[in-house]
């Protein structure tokens, strides 16, 4: 029987350390609720693990006041914030590091946790959590990564579905759009997307890039009227210098471009591409 997805229930699990150490610095916690719960689905649980040097805060009164608001402000957003306390150590070499590892915690809080919800979203890259992802996927749950850099492949093949944050709109905002005020998606704005078809005998391609958060994400297809993703036609000339054409079509790389009139094509035209990612 199909699932009614007016009706799922839906968990997401934050690896905030991983995230922001892999691209996914200044990510907007509000869009990836958005994002998670898109087709009408409500949000049961919504976890953030977050690093907490305890002994800095003790002496560093500015660091302390800036992760409390940061703290204060995912509540709001109605997260729960499960902090993990950096813990010091010595190498052999003499050398101290710190370590503030949430991985079990997020596991097992996910697995106790998903006999109550139909979809679950892990915001990692981490491959240690392919068994975890087999053991929610056996329990009958669908399951989503959202991540930036450094994603491990495995990772990526076990999920039902794995999204760049760098393609989500406005979960990473573009700092031109902000100063030009222009919308993602908007002729003149800067958007991300995925170059899916290169005619390299011919030296061009096509990016498809999301136009909104929105139902239907399998329908990629940007003629289908129902399918929320465009295309943007690019020349092989416009690709950034030190690129190699020989990479292209990937799902794998992420690049930022501006969305520039058509000429006598149906789609957008993509003006200075830059390279930002690679998942």
């Amino acid at each position: 029987m199909a699932l009614d997805v007016s009706n799922s229930k839906v968990g997401v699990y934050i690896d905030a350390q991983n995230i922001s150490m892999n691209g996914g610095f200044g990510m907007q916690f509000h869009v990836l609720r958005e994002f998670a719960c898109r087709e009408g689905a409500q949000a049961i649980r919504l976890n953030a693990y977050v690093s907490y040097d305890s002994e800095r805060a003790k002496t560093d009164q500015p660091y302390k006041t800036k992760v409390n608001a940061f703290y204060f402000r995912l509540r709001d957003l109605g997260y729960k914030v499960i902090q993990k306390h950096v813990k010091w150590y010595i190498d052999d070499a003499g050398n101290r590091y710190g370590k503030a590892n949430a991985d079990l915690d997020m596991a097992v809080d996910a697995l106790l946790q998903s006999d109550n919800l139909d979809r679950i979203l892990l915001a990692t890259g981490d491959g240690d959590f392919v068994q975890v992802v087999r053991a929610l996927q056996n329990k009958g749950c669908r399951i989503e990564i959202v991540a930036f850099d450094n994603v491990s492949s495995d990772l990526r093949n076990e999920a039902d579905m794995f999204t760049s944050g760098y393609l989500i709109p406005q979960l990473l905002p573009i700092a031109e759009n902000r100063r030009n005020g222009k919308e993602w998606g908007a002729l003149g704005s800067r958007v991300r997307g995925h170059c899916y078809v290169y005619k390299a005998d011919q030296n061009f391609g096509f990016f498809r890039f999301l136009t909104s958060i929105a139902p239907n994400l399998w329908i990629t297809d940007a003629r289908d009227s129902d399918s929320p993703y465009m295309t943007a036609f690019f020349h092989g000339s416009n690709l950034p210098p030190e690129f190699s054409q020989n990479a292209l079509p990937s799902r794998n790389l992420c690049f930022e471009f501006t969305l520039n009139e058509p000429t006598d094509r149906k789609s957008f035209a993509a003006k200075d591409i830059v390279l930002i990612g690679k998942t």
